[in-house]
């Protein structure tokens, strides 16, 4: 009998792993067990592990409940599989998933203290756990199941839903519209008998068009003396801003933010069948942080911003602990840097009084991508239009006024200026449509590793402020130039991105540097291959979009990235900008420190330490495929 069970037992990983003199001892150790058909052996995060099972005959069906108790992540495991070991390593020896055992099933049991003994013996016995964990942890749906439970509070709760509520469970109004034609004093009449404050204006082939609001007719028809029976779409205002019903709420509100709307067109297979206003999602919302944002929208002062600024790091780590994902987060953090900017913006136009030319106050690097952490410094420019050349000083020397006023008021409110000097108040960076055309020719058609690596942050340049229509010009600029044959650009933009490595050593171990008294690696530069070699896929095939996670998803659809690779760069990537956030907002919190971007490996838990080494195994096999695919080479 023993003889079977050690012939069995060298070939079932990672026991196969142990020398012959162990595994004669572990056969001494093992129990066989027989399961009942149909038997619930485990049920997931409540059963306490005895030990590990090793299958000898029959099947283990493994999954997870969600809340309506339908089977998710469906997995088999047969003869020679082991079940129990990562719950025990990393669960607090309680089953990760639900296990119902089939017919004639039988296993042999070892007890979780003999199997603790191999794993602080035996290191590849032990990583081999972990590691099988790790690999699954870079699947969402898989890690979305494991998160711990927890009892949040109640406004946690409505957070939770919040982030998880579409729009279609909203309810929202029906519209209301009348014809561009119309007299204002019909559409004021339509909107007082429908008893709303929202009205839609259509054409003659019932598109919609603009819309008429209780502040349009105080601001664009009393203030101004309009006639009342002048046509409606002489005042309406526009554009029109719609979403589709299956969007989140939180992403219609971040829309509205972004586009200074307060009302949203609904819209499904095409068709626009409701709309909602600003402040009826904010009042359904309580403690969520867009009431946050729009209380930065309301500031009146530098003084206001910067004590609205000093209160983002709590509410990320709230947002982070209630287990809203990274991207969001940043999302919303984007969401507050933006409004704290534009009411900056909008100040010193007003004292400055209307700029002498069109242009655009545009934003880069980790803000252009809407990636910002709380450690951020200022990344923007300015683009305004071509003037004669009697106007070309005037011009250019108001922008750089309005620059510096803007950046210094950033500064004081917590935005540091960037040291490398991107700013709009650099002269270098505040300059025409066309000069602005001839800097991404040479930095294209005339590329080096230095101009590479200076200026590849501009690749992610995104419109922040002022006339939309030249930052469109600019982009169409762009995707005619990058038609032509680019090898050159390409190259030195891979090399660049490839010359960060995954912090870790040949045996698996994380490499580190001293800082202070702990040995540390650097999150941001562990981030870095991810967003520059998606930044490289994506300009190679015209995809101007600048997040990362868009980016990623750009290219899946585009076949780039199967749907595989897709799933585990982005898990990946927002994992890491997960321990990121949070490692910033307690310094910032707990420390009163200023944030940074160190990691000491030796205070993470077991888990996290296994998945960011895999973590760090996708982003150094992302960079072998992209090696292959611009520089022809593995070396």
């Amino acid at each position: 009998m023993n003889e079977d069970r050690l012939a069995f037992l060298k070939t079932v990983p990672p026991f196969n792993v142990l020398p012959d003199d162990v595994l004669e001892g572990v056969v001494d150790l093992l129990k066989e067990v027989h399961h009942p058909k149909e038997g619930m052996i485990y049920l997931q995060d409540e059963t306490k592990m005895r030990g590990v099972e090793i299958i000898v005959e029959g099947e283990y069906e493994t999954f997870f409940y969600d809340s309506e108790q339908n089977k998710r992540v469906l997995e088999y495991y047969r003869r020679g599989s082991c079940y129990g070991g990562v719950s025990i390593l990393l669960n607090k020896k309680r089953s990760i998933r639900t296990v119902i055992a089939k017919k004639g099933t039988v296993v042999y049991f070892l007890h979780r203290h003999d199997f603790r003994e191999l794993c602080q013996a035996y290191e590849s016995f032990f990583h081999y756990f972990t590691a099988r964990y790790g690999e699954r942890m870079l699947d969402d749906e898989y890690a979305h199941f494991v998160k711990p439970s927890r009892a949040p509070e109640e406004n946690a709760i409505a957070s939770d839903q919040f982030y998880s509520r579409r729009l279609e469970a909203i309810e929202f109004r029906d519209l209301i519209t009348c014809r561009q034609d119309a007299p204002v004093y019909e559409a004021a009449r339509n909107m007082a008998e429908g008893k709303t404050s929202c009205l839609f204006v259509t054409d003659a082939q019932e598109n919609v068009i603009g819309y008429v609001t209780d502040i349009t007719l105080r601001d664009n028809v009393v203030a101004r003396q309009t006639a009342t029976d002048a046509p409606v779409a002489s005042i309406m205002d526009t554009p029109v801003v719609s979403i589709e019903s299956t969007a989140y709420v939180y992403e219609a509100l971040l829309l509205m933010f972004r586009t200074k709307t307060r009302y949203l067109l609904i819209s499904r297979a095409g068709s626009y069948i409701g709309f909602i206003s600003r402040n009826k999602l904010l009042s359904d919302q309580g403690q969520s942080p867009f009431v946050f944002i729009q209380s930065v929208r309301q500031a009146l002062s530098v003084n206001e911003l910067k004590r609205r600024w000093e209160e983002v790091p709590k509410m990320v780590y709230q947002l982070l602990n209630r287990g809203v994902r990274a991207e969001i987060v940043n999302q919303v953090i984007t969401a507050v840097t933006d409004t704290i900017a534009l009411r900056v913006i909008e100040g010193v136009v007003v004292e400055m009084g209307p700029p002498p030319a069109k242009f655009v106050f545009m934003v880069l690097g980790s803000e252009g991508r809407k990636e910002q952490t709380l450690l951020t410094d200022q990344d923007n420019a300015i683009i305004y239009e071509d003037k004669a050349n009697e106007q070309r000083e005037l011009v250019r020397e108001y922008f750089l006024r309005f620059a510096e006023i803007i950046s210094d008021r950033l500064n004081s409110i917590g935005f540091s200026f960037c040291e490398g000097g991107y700013m709009a108040k650099n002269p270098k960076w505040t300059h025409s449509l066309s000069h602005w055309k001839r800097n991404y020719l040479e930095w294209m058609a005339e590329s080096n590793p230095d101009k590479v690596m200076k200026f590849s942050a501009f690749f992610d340049c995104r419109y922040l402020y002022g006339d939309p229509n030249i930052m469109v010009e600019l982009k169409e600029f762009l995707n005619q130039e990058m038609q032509r044959p680019l090898d050159s650009f390409f190259l030195h933009m891979t090399n660049n991105a490839l010359q960060y490595e995954p912090p870790l050593t040949f045996f698996r171990n994380f490499r580190t540097f001293t800082i202070g008294n702990q040995q540390v690696f650097n999150l941001k530069k562990t981030m870095t291959p991810i967003v520059d070699l998606v930044r490289v896929y994506a300009l190679k095939h015209r995809i101007f979009l600048t997040n990362t996670g868009e980016r990623l998803e750009a290219l899946q659809q585009q076949h780039v990235f199967t749907q595989k690779e897709y799933q585990e760069l982005l898990q990946a990537y927002y994992y890491l900008m997960g321990m990121r956030l949070k490692k910033q907002a307690i310094q910032i919190i707990n420390d009163r420190t200023a944030p940074d971007n160190y990691l000491d490996p030796n205070k993470l838990t077991k888990v996290e330490q296994v998945t960011l080494k895999e973590i760090f195994k996708v982003i150094s096999d992302f960079q072998v495929r992209i090696k292959v695919g611009f520089t022809k080479s593995l070396y």
